[in-house]
This record gives C-alpha cells, structure tokens and sequence, in this order.
C-alpha cells in the first residue's frame, strides 16, 4: 500500500468516527429535548362561574384529565363526589373544586355553610351612602359605626363611636336567592348587607341598629388590628373642648406655684481700728 493510499484510509476513517460521533450526540440532544410521558389522573372542574351558596348540580361540573404531578391535595377525581353539596365560595370556570370551597355533604346550600362554627350572620339595614358607595362587597372587611345620644349625664350629647371592628362581609346589595338568580341569571338587588360576626358582637350591631344609625367604613384586608377610638362627640367636632363632657370628671387645673427666694441673712463687718498720733495725743478710732 503506498502513501497516497494510506493517507486516504486514514481521512476515510476519520469521516466515519466523527459521523458516528455527531450521530450519538444528536441523538442523546434529541432525547433530552422531548418531554417525559406524564402521568395522568382526573379533575373535577367547574364548568361555568358558580356563585357560593350554590348546591351543584351534574350540569355544574365536569370531570378531566389532569397531569399526576400537579394534582391538589383537595381536588376531587370523580363528578359523584361533588354533586348534591353547597360552594361556601366563589368557583370560576375551570376551576379544580377542592374541599376547602365546598360545605359538608347534608349541610344543604345557600348562606348557612359559609358560616363558620362559632360565628354568626347578621343583617343591617344599608342605603348607597352607608355601603359605601357600592365598594363594600362580599368579602370585604368592614367596620360598624354608630350614631345616637349618650344621655349618661344629665346633658345629653350625640356622639359616634366604633362598635365592632374588622367584621367581613358575607352578602351586600343582593339578597342570597339561589333559585331565582337561576331563572334570569340576575340576582335580585335589595338594601341589605350580611356580616359575620361573633354571637357578642351579633348582640351590639343589633341594639346600635335600633338604638341609633348605623354606618360602615373600609378597611383594607391587611389591616387586621381592631380600632379602638374614645369616640366623636358634638362639642369636640365644633372645637368647644378636647375632652368629651360625659366623661364623668372636670378638667383638673394645673397650679404653678411661685418660688420664694429668701435673702441670706447680712452678717455685720468688723471695724477697723486707725491709729492717729497728734503732738503727744493717741488716739484709735473705728471705721466700719
């Protein structure tokens, strides 16, 4: 074999190592690049908005096949699970339902289920000024004010005062009317707003309802410290005092009392003795 026939082998083979190599590379890249077969299960998903207090029906729901790994702790795989049991809140079209949005099976629908135990619901009178202008919504939190005379003393005083704080709100500007919202699509507009309150708390919005007016005022949802407010009276509004005059005490006034400087006593000087010598008179007389 001589050289020229040698060098030709040579470049030949080097060709096929390096398109075997490039066919290996090509080939684990490829493989890298396709995605993993994933698992599959099933969801139960809402097929439309479903407002809460809603009891679900087969015409609600639907179920879908849903990727294993990305499975919720809650979600339910079968439509037989769901069915016949009330939203305690909102599900959005599409939306994987999960236990914590749906009340217990025999709890039954509309507002009971999405009471808490231990908490109550209460209704107050509102008009658009009292509600806020429309802005208080079913979950918001909210803050009930009254209006009415303090006759504790003799003289009597309208005052406002804070009388329970962070309260949320359950239902406002449309009563809870799972049937007829179902016949138009509308729910019925009426001048109510529902708060869930504690059974304590329940008793004062009912007796400042009869007793005064009632108002509400917005809190953003992250403020959850309760308000605490000595309360507004007449006389503090128009600047006539800063304390309120049914505070059972008068203003105390405060007295400077004056300092008395004391002069030290003056303590009597010494004399001093002078000499004085004439002719051959002496004599000492005192200076003071």
């Amino acid at each position: 074999m001589n050289r020229t026939t040698r060098t030709v082998a040579a470049i030949i083979g080097a060709l096929a190592v390096s398109g075997v190599a490039s066919f290996l590379v090509y080939r684990a890249l490829e493989r890298a690049a396709r995605p993993a077969t994933a698992q599959m299960t099933t969801a139960v998903i809402a097929t439309r908005d479903v407002p809460a207090g809603t009891m679900l029906t087969s015409d609600d729901v639907k179920a879908v096949t849903w990727p294993e790994n990305v499975k919720l702790a809650t979600s339910f795989v079968k439509v037989e699970d769901v069915v016949g049991r009330g939203t305690i809140d909102i599900l959005r079209q599409n939306e994987p339902l999960t236990a914590a949005k749906l009340a217990a099976r025999g709890a039954g629908a509309g507002l009971q289920p999405t009471i808490p135990e231990g908490m109550r619901a209460i209704s107050i009178s509102v008009n658009e000024i009292i509600g806020v202008a429309g802005f208080v919504t079913p979950g918001s939190r909210v803050d009930v004010l009254v209006t009415l005379e303090d006759d504790a003393n003799a003289k009597k005083q309208t005052m406002t005062r804070v009388v329970v704080s962070n309260v949320q709100v359950l239902t406002a500007g449309t009563r809870f009317d799972q049937d007829q919202s179902r016949q138009d699509g509308k729910p019925i507009p009426t001048s109510v707003v529902t708060l869930m309150v504690t059974p304590d708390d329940a008793e004062r919005v009912a007796l400042a309802q009869n007793e005064g007016k009632i108002n509400l005022t917005l809190r953003n949802p992250l403020d959850v410290h309760p308000t605490s407010t000595p309360g507004a009276h007449i006389a503090g509004l128009l600047g006539k005092q800063t304390t309120p005059p049914d505070m059972g005490e008068k203003p105390k006034v405060r007295r400077m009392a004056r300092a008395v400087v004391v002069a030290p006593p003056v303590q009597e000087a010494k004399p001093i003795l002078v000499e004085t010598i004439r002719a051959a008179k002496r004599t000492e007389e005192a200076i003071r």
